[in-house]
C-alpha cells in the first residue's frame, strides 16, 4: 500500500437496535489497490459499504478520502469520486442498458435544462461527449448487442456488468462492488475476473471488493480483510488469511485441527 491513504476508516462504528453492525473497524486501502472484505452473513460488509458512501451515519469513526473528511449525503460522496453497486441491482427496469448507463453521467453534465430543452449547440457538443464515453464504457465490458435491451430482460450476469458500467460512467476514483458474482454463471464469473482486473489495470480505479465466492477473492486480491460480528478480527495476503484460525472458526465454526 502507498504511503498515503487513498481511502481510511478509523474507528468506524455503528450500532442498530443496541446490536453493533461495525465495531471500531480500521481499514486503509492504497490507490490502484484491489482489495476484498469478507466474512460470514451479517458480518457488517454491506454496512461498511453504506457507511463510505453515506447511506449510513455512524455513531463513530471518521472516514477520509484522499486525506479528506467525506461528506455524509451520497451524491457528495459520489462526486468526490466514489461509485458503487449494489448487493441487491438497483436499475430501471423497464430501460434500456444505454439509458442506464447514461444516467451515471448525470454529475458530470454542465448544461443546463435550458440547453437540453432549445437542443443548443453547447447541450450537442455535452450529449457527443457522454456518449462517447458511454460507448466506451459499453465497449470495455461487452455490452454493445445488449444496448437497446431493456434491462429487466436481461439475465442476471448481464444486469451486473450494466450495474458496473453506470458506476464506471460516474468516472470514479474508487469503485465499490458489492456482491458483484451474486447469479452469475460459472463462466460469467470467470470473465467478470477479468473485468475487475481490467478496471484496476488498465483504467487505474482502486477496487474494494464484497464478495462470497472466496475462490474469486482468493485470485483476484491483493489483500483481504476479514469481518465477523462487525469486527475485523484479520488482514492480510490471501496465503495468510487462508491459513488464519481466526477466519477458519468464523467460516466453519470450530477450530482447525
Amino acid at each position: 500500500m502507498s504511503a498515503q491513504p487513498l481511502l481510511e476508516t478509523t474507528g468506524l462504528s455503528i450500532a442498530f437496535g443496541g446490536i453493533a453492525a461495525l465495531d471500531r473497524v480500521d481499514l486503509a486501502v492504497g490507490a490502484r489497490e484491489l482489495v476484498s472484505v469478507i466474512g460470514p452473513n451479517g458480518a457488517g460488509k454491506t454496512t461498511l459499504f453504506n457507511c463510505i458512501c453515506g447511506l449510513y451515519r455512524p455513531d463513530a469513526g471518521v472516514t477520509r478520502f484522499q486525506d479528506e473528511p467525506l461528506p455524509r449525503r451520497p451524491d457528495a460522496v459520489a462526486r468526490r469520486g466514489i461509485a458503487r453497486t449494489f448487493q441487491n441491482i438497483e436499475l430501471f427496469r423497464m430501460s434500456t442498458v444505454l439509458d442506464n448507463v447514461m444516467l451515471g453521467r448525470h454529475l458530470h453534465i454542465k448544461t443546463s435544462f435550458a440547453d437540453a430543452a432549445l437542443g443548443t449547440p453547447r447541450w450537442k457538443r455535452d450529449e457527443v461527449r457522454h456518449r462517447r464515453r458511454v460507448e466506451e464504457i459499453l465497449d470495455f465490458l461487452d455490452l454493445q448487442a445488449t444496448r437497446r435491451r431493456r434491462v429487466g430482460d436481461l439475465p442476471m450476469g448481464q444486469q451486473r456488468l450494466v450495474e458496473i458500467a453506470r458506476a464506471l460512467a460516474t468516472e470514479p476514483i474508487l469503485l465499490l462492488l458489492d456482491e458483484p458474482s451474486s447469479g452469475m454463471t460459472a463462466e460469467e464469473k470467470a470473465d467478470l475476473v477479468f473485468r475487475i482486473k481490467d478496471i484496476r489495470e488498465e483504467w487505474g480505479i482502486t477496487v474494494v471488493l464484497v464478495e462470497h465466492d472466496l475462490k474469486i477473492v482468493m485470485g483476484i486480491s491483493d489483500w483481504i480483510a476479514v469481518l465477523d460480528h462487525g469486527v475485523k478480527i484479520a488482514q492480510g495476503t490471501p496465503d495468510v488469511i487462508q491459513r488464519d484460525p481466526a477466519v477458519i472458526t468464523a467460516y466453519l465454526g470450530e477450530t482447525p485441527a
